[in-house]
């Protein structure tokens, strides 16, 4: 197990390297001059020469990536070209945000969709498995904006409400803090629900035809018993492959939903950054983001041989 942890570790170095390039080199080829855009069109010519040494735009771009990279191994991912600010403080503060929103996405996700689907993989071809199956239809093929936009609409007209606008920290005000983070973290969970369900009803249909559930029923345990103490478990392994990749997935892609909410997590902080042709924080935040992936997807790997003792890591 450690010498498996140990190898998934070291994985971390290409696939890191290699979003490194591809995300600085995306971002110089862009068309536009972040100087001109920083100082405007009335810019002299000496002062956007003189911003581009100080950010240092004016060396060959591999000296640039090295000199970003050798920060970054330190744990220095350089400074914000707008604000002057650290970008790693500023990614950490962000991300807690939107690690909170993924996190209570995915927990409404489950609640959603894992009943759901073992009623619909229980009562297959019923018109309880027929209502699933839709609602799961509905569920992935809705996009988030439009699902986000009709329930503000909803509530601003029937209910007179509208949802708080800004952030405050769980243990700050936890009531507060669940006021701002419900509306969004049901929109995100809803999308997810759609897939997990789909998922589990497949896969719990899948083990419930294999002989062992059949030994299982014949030796005379409950169906309570077969379903969730046996088929469940031996089914939760495709289910938790996709939640591990939705939760990877969201923690980078709440950017709409952080817009139409207004909160300043770290899909909005990109986004500005990404307008404002701030090179550091973007290639920061990229490189968080993918680092923070592959940690998700090497705890999935890990949760394998828990449910499934037969998975060893030699």
């Amino acid at each position: 197990m450690y010498a498996y942890i140990i190898r998934r570790l070291l994985m971390l170095v290409p696939v890191l390297f290699g979003v490194s390039v591809f995300i600085f080199v995306i971002m110089r080829i862009v068309p536009g001059d972040v100087a001109m855009t920083i100082l405007g069109t009335d810019a002299t010519p000496e002062s956007l020469r003189q911003l581009r040494e100080d950010f240092g735009l004016n060396l060959p771009i591999y000296q640039q990536y090295f000199e970003w990279m050798a920060g970054v191994l330190t744990g220095d991912f350089g400074e914000s070209m707008r604000t002057g600010k650290e970008v790693l403080p500023d990614i950490l503060n962000r991300f807690k945000l939107t690690f909170e929103l993924t996190l209570i996405s995915a927990v409404i996700s489950w609640i959603i969709a894992i009943p759901l689907g073992i009623v619909a993989a229980i009562k297959r071809n019923s018109k309880a498995d027929f209502g699933v199956r839709l609602i799961s239809l509905l569920g992935v093929s809705v996009p988030n904006f439009a699902l986000a936009t009709v329930l503000i609409l909803i509530l601003a007209l029937f209910f007179s409400y509208s949802p708080p606008v800004g952030y405050v920290g769980f243990f700050a005000d936890p009531a507060t803090n669940l006021q701002i983070m419900i509306l969004p973290s049901i929109v995100l969970g809803t999308a997810m629900a759609g897939a997990v369900m789909r998922m589990t009803r497949s896969s719990i249909l899948e083990v419930l035809r294999q002989d062992f559930i059949r030994t299982i029923r014949a030796k005379g345990a409950r169906e309570r018993v077969v379903i969730f103490q046996h088929a469940l478990r031996n089914a939760m392994i495709p289910i938790l492959t996709i939640i591990g990749m939705q939760i990877g997935t969201l923690l980078g892609g709440t950017v709409i939903i952080e817009q139409i909410f207004s909160l300043p997590g770290l899909g909005q902080l990109v986004l500005t950054a990404i307008t404002q042709r701030d090179f550091t924080v973007v290639q920061g935040a990229v490189l968080f983001i993918a680092f923070v992936f592959v940690l998700i997807n090497l705890l999935v790997d890990l949760l394998y041989s828990y449910l499934d003792p037969r998975i060893t890591y030699k």
